[in-house]
């Protein structure tokens, strides 16, 4: 017999692991691999050899350590997307804002803790254009006394979503910028890293991703959207899906036949496998309502495939492919995600407010001798072009070091006009290293408001550090006067990245509480090159629980 004393002090301790979460330690060696896609085979970074990377699973309140070791040529961070990192800065891993990027031949251990969160979120490269194949998903399982707030799913798949060039990505980004124009666009777009059968033609059904499933059961699809520099469309045929959570907050459940996500953004969706046999189509195509923009408009497919079904006598039930410019499809979607706002997971709205910014984020023209045009194409967030600094802002904070950055980054922009009608006719944006300064806990909302200079185009803007809570969004421009009366502060959804509507405006709110220095930039790939960026300074507030620690010791130099 075992000592009573002996039971409890065994469950006790078995009730503080459950609480205090484990240890969940990995290892990301940073190594080229020669890839075939698109009739070619070129080499590309990945992590371990596998594209898209390996999976990252652990549970809520999980310490996750993950030693990144770079085998490769160029400098790398990995940055662990939507990962609020509570006072854990040093590994959030944007290069030159947080940490310097790691050099080649050197490694570096991030340490974070994944407090309050559950659901699906991801990693990648932050640094150059390496995220186009640097990149992974995140799964967070609910501690193991919760489930969750939805029918439990047979099975669990991630279905990542990205772009695939022939070309190397970096050639492409440095060519545009000597030229001073846009970047050609990628050769096709992915599901689970291969573009499908439609995509190329010496693509065979082989080449798509096939999900194998069984009749009657429920599968939860963990969507993820890697692409660099487009919004996309995702649907499979013949099936309804249900959305109960996106970047890892759950929903209010709805069913859709399309699902619209941005880079960045993750959704999770219920698929019910109510059909007895057959193949039916999967596909990722773009969703560009600006229709001057340039994109690459190729559809990534992949199939459903149901048990006992034989491929060569199926034929494969096919899609009906949205246009790229179905802005009403996006609307409809986008209008339908609500916070689940339950006693076990509740909105927590700011509702008093102690910083009312305006942010307008675009393009603009600045001279470039060297350029073909004698200009470049910039971006800006209130007409600055943030400039990359050579060291990391988050140090330079920490130990006091001047001159790295300024706090006077612009908290409404310094020439009001009609934003989403005809601009300026100065195109020219300012430049700058600038932060905008919180205090702890102060409460902030950001209207980000589109602007029509050269083009008008759908923002997916991402925000380090926290999440957020859409309150509004709308077309034209924002009216304080008017505006908030039509704001939803009971159950807006939370993020951590936004699709801001072309031509239009969206309003978040959060709450700054977590020190350190926090990045804020598109997620088009294309637009943070050009400038599309800024970061937020929190101060620390009263003792440790509220202050940034120091740096780890292996932290990268510059």
């Amino acid at each position: 017999m075992v000592p009573a004393a002996r039971v409890v002090f065994l469950l006790i301790c078995l009730f503080a692991v459950l609480a205090n979460g484990a240890t969940r330690n990995y290892k990301f060696n940073i190594v080229m691999r020669k890839t075939t896609r698109l009739c070619s085979t070129k080499p590309i970074v990945t992590v371990n050899g596998q594209y898209p990377g390996p999976t990252l699973s652990a549970r809520e309140g999980d310490t996750v350590l993950v030693k990144v070791v770079n085998h490769v040529k160029y400098n790398v961070t990995l940055h662990w997307h939507g990962v609020k990192q509570l006072r854990t800065g040093w590994a959030d891993g944007p290069a030159y804002i947080t940490q310097c990027p790691i050099q080649p031949g050197q490694s570096y251990v991030y340490n974070f803790t994944l407090t309050g969160q559950r659901g699906t979120l991801w990693y990648h490269a932050h640094i150059l254009w390496l995220r186009a194949t640097v990149h992974g998903a995140i799964v967070i399982k609910p501690k193991r006394h919760l489930p969750y707030p939805f029918p439990k799913p047979y099975k669990e798949v991630a279905v990542i979503l990205g772009e695939w060039w022939k070309a190397d990505t970096e050639a492409v980004i440095n060519q545009a910028m000597k030229s001073g124009v846009a970047p050609n666009v990628s050769d096709a777009h992915t599901i689970n890293g291969h573009p499908g059968q439609i995509s190329s033609n010496c693509s065979s059904p082989q080449d798509g991703f096939k999900l194998q499933v069984k009749s009657g059961k429920t599968y939860l699809l963990r969507i993820v959207n890697a692409a660099l520099n487009e919004d996309l469309f995702f649907k499979v045929a013949g099936h309804k899906l249900t959305v109960v959570e996106v970047d890892a907050v759950y929903t209010k459940p709805f069913t859709t036949d399309t699902v619209v996500i941005t880079p960045g953004q993750t959704t999770n969706v219920l698929l019910t496998t109510d059909k007895t046999a057959g193949q039916y189509m999967v596909t990722a195509s773009p969703f560009m309502d600006a229709m001057i923009i340039p994109i690459d408009n190729r559809t990534a497919t992949a199939t459903v495939h149901y048990e006992g079904t034989l491929a060569e006598a199926s034929a494969i039930t096919a899609v009906n492919v949205p246009s790229r410019n179905a802005t009403s499809i996006a609307t409809g979607f986008i209008n339908s995600l609500r916070s689940l706002n339950s006693n076990n997971f509740p909105a927590n709205v700011p509702k008093k407010i102690d910083h009312s910014l305006l942010f307008t984020i675009g393009l603009g023209i600045n001279p470039c001798p060297s350029c073909i045009n004698g200009t470049r194409i910039v971006a800006a967030m209130n007409n600055v072009s943030f400039i990359m600094p050579t060291t990391a802002i988050l140090q330079s904070h920490f130990f006091n070091k001047k001159g790295t950055f300024t706090t006077d980054f612009p908290g409404n922009p310094p020439v009001t006009f009609n934003y989403t009608g005809n601009g300026p006719t100065n195109l020219q944006t300012s430049t700058g290293t600038k932060v905008y300064r919180l205090t702890y806990n102060s409460t902030v909302q950001i209207v980000l408001q589109d602007t029509g200079i050269i083009a008008p185009e759908s923002h997916p803007i991402h925000l380090h550090g926290f999440n957020f809570f859409e309150v509004g969004r709308d077309v034209g421009n924002y009216d304080p006067k008017t505006s908030p009366s039509k704001f939803n502060l009971v159950d807006p959804i939370e993020r951590n990245t936004i699709g801001v509507p072309s031509g239009g405006w969206a309003a978040i709110r959060f709450k700054a509480d977590n020190p350190g220095v926090w990045f804020m930039h598109c997620h088009f790939e294309v637009h943070t090159t050009w400038g599309l960026k800024m970061a937020f300074l929190v101060e620390n507030g009263n003792g440790l629980n509220e202050s940034l620690p120091p740096p780890p010791g292996d932290l990268p130099k510059c």
